[in-house]
C-alpha cells in the first residue's frame, strides 16, 4: 500500500493544475481496476481541510461533502475512519473549526478525555477545555 500526501487530494478535488488532476485520476482509475487502495492518515486529511478553508477558500458545508465523498472511494483507505465519521457528524452540528474539530475527534478515539487548549472560541465546545 502506498499513502497520498495533501497536494494528491487537493489537485484531485480542485483541479487547479489540470496536468496533475490528470494525473491523479489516471492513478486512482489504474489502483480501482487492480483493487489497489491509497492510505489517507489523518494529518493528511487536516491538512487537506486547512488547505481548501485557507488557501482556495471553499465553505464549511462542500469541505464535509468532499470528505464524505473521498470516504466512499474504494481507492481510498483512511486511517482512524471511525473517528473521521464522528468528525463529520460533529463538524454538521457545530460551529467549531474543522481543524479544531477533527483533532478533537481524534484524542477522543485515542482515549483523551478532553483537548487543552488556550483556543477560547475551541473552550466553548464540550470538546476542549481551557488551560489557564
Amino acid at each position: 500500500m502506498k499513502a497520498l500526501d495533501t497536494n494528491v487530494l487537493v489537485r484531485f478535488l480542485v483541479r487547479d493544475d489540470e496536468r496533475q488532476a490528470k494525473a491523479v485520476y489516471r492513478l486512482f482509475t489504474r489502483a480501482e481496476q487492480g483493487r489497489e487502495t491509497f492510505l489517507v492518515a489523518p494529518l493528511v486529511l487536516l491538512e487537506t481541510i486547512w488547505v481548501l478553508e485557507s488557501a482556495y477558500d471553499i465553505g464549511r458545508d462542500d469541505i464535509l461533502d468532499a470528505v464524505e465523498d473521498l470516504m466512499l472511494m474504494p481507492v481510498l483507505e483512511f486511517e482512524r475512519q471511525p473517528s473521521i465519521r464522528r468528525f463529520i457528524r460533529e463538524a454538521r452540528g457545530s460551529k467549531l473549526g474543522l481543524p479544531d474539530l477533527l483533532i478533537a475527534c481524534l484524542a477522543q478515539a485515542a482515549g483523551c478525555e478532553t483537548v487543552l487548549t488556550f483556543d477560547r472560541r475551541a473552550a466553548r465546545s464540550h470538546l476542549f477545555q481551557m488551560l489557564r
